[in-house]
Parts: C-alpha cells; sequence; structure tokens
C-alpha cells in the first residue's frame, strides 16, 4: 500500500507528515461515515522516498503525545513519537524507517487527562501477539486466493431460497492433540480435518465462534480485544485465509462470529484507550455490561461507528467470509438490558429503545449488503423487536436472518418432559408456526445450550437409554423439517454425552458405538435430505411453503404436517410421534390420489432405532377422506419417531434395443 501527500506548514509551524489519508477520508471518519479505515489506520508496510519502513495512525484526542514503542527501540517512548494532525481528527500518524513484518509494538499514549500513560496495543492491528502477550504484530495481508469459483456462485449458496444448514465450531477444542500437551488445531490443522468432516456431514456452511483476539481463552472468543486480528493461537492471518479458502473449495460457506456489542476491560486494549471514554460510554449506566462485566461501545460516537462498521467490511474483503452472525443484538437494543429500575438511562423521547444501537445496525447492515450483496447477516436476537429480518427501507434492522430463540427454548423445554405428560404441553410444540413466517428464522441449537450447568442435549432427553437417543434423533427430524435455516453445535452430531468444555476435545470416542454412530449417520442422512428436497428449503421464510395436516392429536402426541415447495410435485408429508407408543396402522389424510414412499425414518436400524419403518413398501391411497382431504393413507408410526414421505414418482419404462449377443453377430456375419 502507498500514499502520496505534498509536506506543507500548517498554522501552528507543525509539518504534515507522511500521511495514508486525504481531507475527505477525515471528514468521512469525523462523520462516522469512513467504512474502510484498515486502509487508512493502524500499521502498515510502506515506502517513503525510496526506504522501506512502517507507517503508523492512531485515535488518541485526548493525548498529548503518542510514541510507537517495542523492541526495535527497546520500550522506549520517546524515539519513535507520531504527530498529532493539524485537522482536530484526534489521529497520530507518522513513518518509521527499517520497520518490518513481525515486529512487535504499542502504542505509549501520554494522556491529557490526570497525567496518565497508556501502552495500549493497536485497534486496528492485523496480528498479535499468541496470549498471554498483548503486543501487536506489523503483518502485511497479501495472499493469492484461489476461491474464484465460489466467490463467483456464492450468491447461490447464501441465497433465502437454498438450503442453509451451519454447523457451529469453536476451533479451540473441536479437536485437540492430548499427546502434544492437549493442544488445539492450528488453522492448516483445522483445513486438514475439519473441512472434510464438514463435508462428509452435509453441511452447507460452517459458523467459527469469534476468531477476533481475545485474551481469556475462557472466552471463547465473544471478548474480542484485537478486532482486527484472528487470533494468533491456530496461526497467521494467510493460515485462516487458507483455513476459508479449503471450505470454499469443497463447497462449503464461512460465517464468522462478530461481537459489535461489547468489549473486556483489560488495561492494553479499548478501555480508556486515551485516558478517556473513547470506545465505551463514560456513565456506567450505558458503558458498562452488568451480565459480561465488560464495556459497552458508543454507537452514537461518529468514530466508533466507523471502527466497527469498517470492521464488518474487514473480514468479508479480506478473509472472504459468507457472512457474519452478529452476537447479542438483544442487548444492544434496549437501554434497560439486564438492569434494574434506576440503574439506565432512558433514550431522548423517556423510552428503553437504544435508538443510537439501532441506527448502528441498520447502517451497518446497509453497508454490508451494499458491499457484499452475496453474504449473510444474521442476528442472535431473543426479544420480539419487529422486523429484525427485514430491509431498513421499510423500517427494518436489515439483517438476513435471525435465530428462532423461541423456537429453542420451547423445544427443549417440550422435549424435557416425559412423554406421558407432553399431551398437556402440545401448544408448546406447536406454538413456533404462528409466527414462524415473520422473520427468516434459523433455528439454532447452538454453543449456548450445551453450557453453564445445562447438560449435553441427549442428557436432557427423557427415559432409559433406547430413549434418550430416540427422543434425541426426534428432536433433529423435527428441527430439520421445521420451517427456517438450520444450526447444529459440533458434538451434538454424535450425542455427546458431557456439557461441552472449551479446553478439552469432543468425545470422539464415542463413535466407538453404534448408538452415537447412528446419531451422525442422522445428522447426515438429514443433512443430504435437506439438500435434495426442495420442499425443505424453497420456501423456508414463505407461510405457503408449509401446512398443518393435524396439530389436533394432543392425545397421542403426534403431529403431521406439509412441507412444500413451488411445484406441487415436489412436496413432502412429515409424522411425529413424541411417545414412546408405536403404530403398526396409523391413518393420514393426503390430498393426492397416487402413491407415496418413505425418504428417512428416525427410528431406523441404522440410526440405532428399533427398526419400525415403511422403507422399501410403496403406500397406496385409499379414497378414504380423512384429515379434511378427500384421500388418506395407512402407515406404520415407529416409537418416538419421525417419518417422511413423499409422492412416488412415476417413471417411464425405457425402450432401449437390446444389445446383440455374440451369437446374433456371428449369424449377421454369415448373413452378409
Amino acid at each position: 500500500m502507498s500514499a502520496k501527500s505534498k509536506v506543507k506548514p500548517t498554522s501552528d509551524n507543525r509539518v504534515k507528515p507522511h500521511s495514508f489519508f486525504t481531507d475527505f477520508d477525515i471528514d468521512l471518519f469525523r462523520s462516522g461515515k469512513h467504512f474502510k479505515l484498515y486502509e487508512k489506520m493502524g500499521s502498515h508496510l510502506t515506502e517513503l522516498k525510496g526506504v522501506k519502513g512502517a507507517y503508523f495512525a492512531v485515535w488518541a484526542p485526548n493525548a498529548n503525545k503518542v510514541s510507537v514503542i517495542g523492541d526495535f527501540n527497546h520500550w522506549n517512548g520517546d524515539d519513535h513519537s507520531l504527530l498529532s494532525r493539524w485537522d482536530g481528527s484526534g489521529i497520530w500518524e507518522g513513518f518509521i524507517p527499517n520497520m518490518r513484518q513481525g515486529d512487535v509494538y504499542k502504542y505509549k499514549i501520554f494522556s491529557n487527562q490526570g497525567g496518565q500513560v497508556l501502552e495500549k496495543a493497536d485497534p486496528y492491528g492485523f496480528l498479535w501477539e499468541m496470549p498471554p502477550k498483548t503486543a501487536s504484530v506489523i503483518w502485511d495481508l497479501s495472499h493469492t486466493w484461489n476461491d474464484q469459483k465460489w466467490m463467483k456462485s456464492r450468491s447461490k449458496h447464501n441465497a433465502v431460497d437454498q438450503p442453509y444448514a451451519v454447523y457451529e465450531v469453536h476451533l479451540g477444542s473441536w479437536k485437540r492433540r492430548f499427546e502434544d500437551a492437549n493442544r488445539s488445531l492450528s488453522y492448516q490443522e483445522l483445513g486438514d480435518e475439519l473441512v472434510d468432516y464438514v463435508k462428509e456431514l452435509g453441511f452447507t456452511h460452517v459458523e467459527l465462534l469469534p476468531v477476533m483476539e481475545h485474551p481469556f481463552f475462557g472466552s471463547w472468543g465473544y471478548q474480542v480485544t484485537g478486532y482486527y486480528a484472528p487470533s494468533s493461537r491456530y496461526g497467521t492471518p494467510q493460515e485462516l485465509m487458507g483455513l476459508v479458502e479449503k471450505f470454499h473449495n469443497n463447497g462449503i460457506g464461512v460465517i464468522l462470529d462478530w461481537v459489535p456489542s461489547h468489549f473486556p476491560g483489560d488495561a492494553h486494549a479499548l478501555l480508556n484507550f486515551d485516558g478517556t471514554a473513547l470506545y465505551e460510554h463514560a456513565d456506567p449506566r450505558k458503558g458498562f455490561h452488568p451480565d459480561w462485566k465488560s464495556y459497552i461501545f458508543n454507537h452514537g460516537r461518529s468514530e466508533v461507528r466507523s471502527f466497527l462498521i469498517s470492521n464488518a467490511l474487514f473480514w468479508l474483503e479480506y478473509y472472504h467470509a459468507d457472512g457474519l452472525r452478529v452476537d447479542a443484538v438483544a442487548s444492544m437494543l434496549y437501554l434497560d438490558y439486564s438492569r434494574n429500575e434506576g440503574e439506565w438511562i432512558p433514550n431522548e423521547y423517556g423510552g428503553r429503545e437504544n435508538l443510537e444501537s439501532v441506527s448502528f445496525l441498520k447502517e451497518m447492515n446497509e453497508q454490508v449488503y451494499s458491499n457484499f450483496p452475496d453474504v449473510q447477516t444474521i442476528a442472535e436476537e431473543s426479544t420480539a423487536w419487529p422486523m429484525v429480518s427485514r430491509p431498513t427501507y421499510i423500517g427494518g434492522l436489515g439483517f438476513g436472518m435471525k435465530w428462532m430463540m423461541g423456537w429453542m427454548n420451547d423445544t427443549l423445554d417440550y422435549f424435557l418432559k416425559d412423554p406421558i405428560y407432553r399431551q398437556y404441553h402440545q401448544n408448546n410444540i406447536t406454538f413456533s408456526l404462528n409466527y414462524a413466517f415473520t422473520e427468516n428464522f434459523v433455528l439454532p441449537l447452538s454453543h449456548d445450550e450445551v453450557v453453564h450447568g445445562k447438560g449435553p442435549l441427549i442428557g436432557r432427553m427423557p427415559g432409559d437409554e433406547w430413549q434418550q437417543f430416540a427422543n434425541l434423533r426426534l428432536l433433529y427430524g423435527y428441527m430439520y423439517t421445521h420451517p427456517g435455516t438450520k444450526l447444529l453445535f459440533m458434538g451434538d452430531e454424535i450425542g455427546q454425552t458431557t456439557e461441552w468444555k472449551h479446553d478439552t476435545s469432543i468425545q470422539w470416542y464415542l463413535l466407538d458405538h453404534d448408538q452415537h454412530k447412528g446419531v451422525k449417520q442422522l445428522i447426515t442422512d438429514l443433512n443430504h435430505l435437506y439438500r435434495k428436497e426442495k420442499a425443505l428449503y424453497q420456501m423456508a421464510f414463505d407461510a405457503a411453503g408449509f401446512e398443518w395436516i393435524d396439530l389436533s392429536d394432543s392425545k397421542n402426541s403426534i403431529l403431521i404436517y406439509l412441507r412444500k415447495a413451488q411445484e406441487p410435485q415436489d412436496c413432502l408429508v412429515v409424522i411425529c410421534n413424541f411417545t414412546p407408543k408405536a403404530y403398526e396402522t396409523y391413518q393420514v389424510g393426503i390430498f393426492k390420489s397416487e402413491s407415496w414412499e418413505e425418504v428417512l425414518n428416525t427410528d431406523d436400524k441404522k440410526y440405532w432405532g428399533s427398526g419400525m419403518t415403511n422403507s422399501g413398501a410403496v403406500i397406496k391411497v385409499d379414497k378414504k377422506p380423512y384429515h379434511g382431504r378427500d384421500f388418506s393413507i395407512q402407515i406404520k408410526v415407529p416409537p418416538l419417531g419421525v417419518c417422511i414421505l413423499r409422492p412416488k414418482s412415476k417413471k417411464k419404462a425405457k425402450t432401449t434395443k437390446p444389445k446383440p449377443t455374440k451369437t446374433n453377430l456371428k449369424t449377421k456375419v454369415k448373413k452378409k
């Protein structure tokens, strides 16, 4: 990267330094409209008058002096001072010769507030030292990408009418090397192992818990300090790019968790950056988060908006991310989130809505989709805030999708109950369809459901071991046939038996047991069915894609529904039995007078089920009205299971001429 500027005197006799900034850049920055600050701020290897070195720029408006310190000057704050810009922007900048890639550095900030002297890592640094070290590292992000085929076609992969099944992963604990001090895998090793595994399972996307640098491993990445730096625990920026590239070249999209709501109070990071509340609110009633003991971004400050929106675009541009899952959106929308009366400040109209954060989220989404129309932004939002996944021009927040937290809570609460009591709670399992099409919903069984004492999913299923696994398979079958896209956290696909722990590996040894292999096989088959059957994805966010056949059989805790695609023949019928009672014959009303076939049954023996299936049988249609329809069928319904049926296609027999036998060939030759 290079920049050219004329050297000219200023009114206070300072000299304008070598700068990457134009006056227009400064105007954009100060108005909160500069969305590519990563090209200007931070450290950049460059050349000035034939001398190679690095250009530095940092925002510290309440500093009297700012220096760059590091090994190169023995951490001396007197040798390499930056110059303050004359335009009142608060930016300090300068060129230091002979700096090289890999040099570590910090900013030494002499505040004008009480004589504070602070040593801070670079908010825009592209790489940080491996924790517990805290300095930034000069790094060039050049990379020759080889995922052009994916990038040209990813608009289809990310479209709302295409299959979207997400495998959520914490890179540091997916698989660990016990024989090597229980270390995490590197980006390169994950490229060799994780990519093939996700492809085998059939997921369309992978979602990575925050890869941005964070000092405390136990925060899972959600306490970010280096917003522009991938964690050095697993390798270099280019090695993360290589991992993304491998996913892409295997037809898998990559979603990154992103945390623009709050940040930790580590002394080397954003808090009190120049001796003042620069990135955060000064008033703790707005600036301190009581749940996470962290600090809340001041989304009303222009320079902070530029910092964060630039950051969103940075990961999409430099790391080819296919989407951003935005963490803790609910905490950003409400001023009284997790606060008691008197602990929060109402907005200018006296309400609880955080108008500054709402404005920020809308602008962030507008910029993401303006610059990268082929990606998705996904909100983790747990309240009834309207139109989260609707465009901003009609009053929405502008996200592409939203996590369906209500579905998750109601569903897991229902499955916790002994099947004998489920008949009294039928509304819990059907209520989600009352609002399923008000947003573009993702059905999440995420990391949050297997931590903090909640236990693993299998441990929350009632009954003996067989019933627990049957219930788990039933949950997955119900999830994949419910409208919406899908998300499953690592370990759930094999029926992990312990709560997730960030410092250990998934229980891979469980795959030595048939019941766990069966769960993995079911997830694989569900993913492939989901990708194959248009009825499961083509109208996932459209009420026209779903129809109840029967939701009234609460006595038997059975639900029957129809999933539809744009073409009527592509429909599916789903029968869910939420009790251990099996049915050799169960009548189902059908709208078509043709035969049907079973395409998946969660009770199949290959999934460690009892084997009560309709597999291989042609299910004939009777002209007997039932469930308000003109036709009906009789099928087997397994205990604690899901049956998925589709119309049996009538293939025309091919009329081909028989190949001549050797005898015929000889005869023809003789006749000639």
